[in-house]
């Protein structure tokens, strides 16, 4: 019989030694939405990104202080006001009434003129649109919501094969890291896949043809909605995005509408390509000071020193597509920085910021003469100055002869 083994205590296990240095959890990181909506203020709403801010952004991707604040959805109208720069411009309440009011008569009857007016430009080899169209439903819950129903409508109706109106869908484009919602006049899908871009204008239409500036104006932001459908077009099969859009607008100086095709493929890439080159949000938001915040409720300094913190870009083009422009061309010529001349001046100035440093070239009290631009700088002073002279000279002159001949009158 084999012995057991001997019966005892359990051996006692030493307990371990904690470390007197424990290192701490890191706290958790803050998520770039909860950032943005600090830097926005705890008790106001984001104001939407449309498509007409969006083209204004991708025609200047340098300004940082537009892109964080388009990011976090600031209202920069409100915060000028508050910085005591109001934007002078807006669209009058009477343009907004009259606008939805044309708009409405075109999508009267299911949309049935508009889609005739789309047969007449861009049908091609598709059987004519009747009065049976599909116009599928795209209420949803948020904007998130909105978009995700949007692009299951635009992939039923290319598989049905048919023609399908989509009145105000929702489209996410990416900006700067951060999703943007927009809300085109209508999207119309064609049998064949193809899915064209509707813009409704309430600007006149005479004689075929429309302001040039409003048009451009139209395209650039039609070239966004274009963008965000290829997103959608990229992951459904058939699918094809037009890059020509059709433009409505009244015919004439009635009420009746009237539409021209308009080519966005020049738009729709330099868009693209402005804005990938726009820095990402989030590493602009992260270089910002603690406690950076763009709330209208703050004090116009602190406003300011927070503004001051985003380097800005202004030319002269943003007074007519930003509501902050006021604000940054005031602080552009107390700094005498030579952007608030034009893009093209900058351009030529070459190494010069500064508009006393070029006057200073100019005059030869700085800068190096081999340097081509200060050369020609102190060139334009020189024919300047002997302009100048030379004018002074004939002025003299015809005092000279008028004292003269005033002189002689007298004599008589």
């Amino acid at each position: 019989m084999s012995e057991s083994p001997a019966s005892g205590p359990p051996p006692q296990i030493p307990p371990t030694r904690q470390p007197t240095d424990v290192p701490r959890t890191p706290p958790p990181t803050t998520t770039l939405r909860q950032r943005l909506a600090e830097l926005r203020g705890p008790s106001v709403a984001p104001h939407p990104l449309d498509a007409r801010a969006l083209a204004a952004l991708a025609a200047n991707p340098g300004c940082k202080r537009r892109a964080l604040l388009d990011g976090a959805g600031v209202d920069k109208g409100v915060l000028a006001t508050a910085l005591g720069s109001p934007a002078p411009f807006g669209q009058s309440q009477f343009a907004f009434m009259r606008g939805n009011a044309f708009e409405a008569k075109v999508k009267a009857d299911g949309g049935a003129e508009l889609l005739r007016l789309l047969y007449e430009r861009l049908g091609g080899g598709s059987p004519a649109p009747d009065q049976h169209a599909a116009t599928p439903d795209l209420s949803a819950a948020g904007p998130e919501g909105r978009a995700a129903r949007t692009a299951l409508a635009l992939r039923e109706a290319t598989a049905a094969g048919g023609w399908a109106l989509l009145d105000h869908p929702m489209l996410a484009l990416e900006v700067a890291g951060s999703p943007a919602y927009l809300e085109p006049d209508a999207v119309v899908v064609h049998p064949d896949g193809r899915w064209t871009v509707v813009e409704i204008k309430s600007f006149p239409m005479i004689d075929a043809s429309a302001d040039a500036a409003k048009v451009g104006a139209a395209a650039r932001q039609a070239a966004v909605y274009v963008l965000a459908l290829e997103r959608v077009a990229a992951v459904t099969e058939g699918a094809e995005v037009g890059h020509q859009v059709l433009l409505v607008c009244p015919k004439d100086f009635s009420n009746l509408p009237t539409a021209s095709v308009v080519d966005v493929r020049k738009q729709r890439a330099v868009t693209r390509r402005q804005l990938t080159r726009l820095t990402r949000i989030e590493d602009i938001a992260q270089a910002l000071p603690e406690g950076t915040t763009f709330d209208p409720a703050c004090g116009p300094q602190e406003l300011e020193s927070a503004l001051s913190s985003v380097d800005a870009a202004y030319a002269p083009e943003c007074l007519a597509a930003c509501e902050l422009a006021f604000h940054c061309r005031s602080r552009s010529r107390a700094e005498g920085a030579v952007e608030s001349l034009g893009r093209s001046v900058r351009g030529e100035l070459g190494g010069l910021t500064t508009v006393a440093g070029v006057l200073a070239a100019a005059a030869g009290k700085e800068g190096d003469p081999a340097d081509p631009t200060v050369a020609a700088l102190r060139r334009a002073a020189a024919l300047r100055a002997e302009a100048l002279e030379s004018a002074a000279l004939l002025r003299g002159g015809a005092l000279e002869s008028a004292t003269a001949r005033e002189g002689a009158a007298a004599c008589r």
